[in-house]
């Protein structure tokens, strides 16, 4: 007596299979692959042996995973999602070890997707429907096209957040603690405009470097990384891009579209920039030199170091 469901016309060879799962008609596992709990794997649905599969996957109709897909806890796949693990496949020819593929927990792949060999998909990001995934996708974005691009980042504000020309000079906080957007001064005559910010004042440290970002192609995205020590001060001073701000708890999105905004990331606060228009010049005063022990370029330490 088995602890999960299998319907009478699915093949199930393996052993390793969760309570709770339900496995349904003309389904394959093979027997190395190992399923969790409570997941639900649908009709026509084809496991090789080195798979792994979390706890309550969802796995719709049609989809095959091959040697070397790993899928964590709360990931769907839909509808006929393809996986690939052989970069440059001949028939007959056969790999001593296929490449690893891996969609981490809560993300979510649509219909008809095609993932090629050897990409992560971050946590709680969405692949869209049809979309051809070639490059790792980053935690929490959204990703649609051919080949697939991040167009926005899930779970933060509906709208990005903005100040309007008129308001008040002075910092205004956001949702994501310790980020503040701030409001310059700005001063117009018949010469033209002129902003200014200053320390002690406005401007939250005294800058020891700077760099500045521009002709970045409008879909591509800059940033992802988070800072143990150093303090940053973003001011878009030509055209518009967006940032997301992300404290490992709260996500939000921030334009910045005027050269009289200034966004202040204090140390741990994961950054995104990305939304570009094509004539953006994003400048970026920064606290301290160039220290590359002082970056966070990977997600899932930055969370475990936020924990702590």
């Amino acid at each position: 007596m088995t602890d999960f469901f299998t319907h009478s016309h699915a093949i199930v060879e393996s052993t390793k299979i969760g309570k709770a799962t339900r496995i349904w008609a003309f389904t394959h596992v093979l027997p190395g692959a190992v399923i969790g709990e409570d997941c639900n794997l649908c009709d026509h649905v084809f496991i090789e042996n080195d798979v792994i599969v979390g706890d309550r996957v969802t796995v719709k109709c049609g989809v095959q995973l091959w040697d070397g897909i790993r899928l964590e806890d709360d990931v769907f796949i839909g509808p006929n999602v393809t996986f690939t693990n052989d970069p440059f496949p001949r028939s007959k020819q056969y790999l001593d070890k296929f490449t690893r593929t891996v969609v981490q927990k809560r993300a979510s792949i649509g219909a008809n997707a095609t993932i090629l060999p050897g990409v992560t998909i971050g946590q709680n990001a969405m692949v869209g429907a049809g979309s051809v995934v070639t490059k790792d996708v980053p935690p929490n974005s959204i990703v649609v096209g051919n080949p697939a691009r991040i167009v926005n980042y899930v779970a933060g504000n509906d709208q990005p957040q903005t100040l309007e020309e008129e308001t008040t000079t002075g910092e205004n906080d956001l949702p994501v603690s310790g980020v503040k957007l701030i409001q310059m001064p700005k001063i117009v005559d018949l010469r033209g405009s002129l902003t200014f910010a200053e320390t002690p004042g406005l401007l939250p440290f005294e800058p020891r470097r700077f760099f500045l970002l521009h002709d970045v192609p409008g879909k591509d995205v800059r940033g992802e990384h988070a800072h143990k020590e150093l303090h940053q001060f973003l001011i878009c001073i030509k055209g518009e891009c967006s940032v997301v701000v992300d404290n490992g708890v709260v996500r939000y999105e921030v334009r910045l579209d005027a050269p009289t905004l200034g966004l202040h990331l204090p140390p741990m606060i994961w950054a995104t920039e990305y939304k570009f228009t094509h004539d953006a010049a994003l400048l970026v005063l920064a606290s301290d030199v160039y220290k590359a022990d002082d970056y966070i370029r990977d997600y899932n330490e930055y969370l475990g170091l936020v924990s702590k």
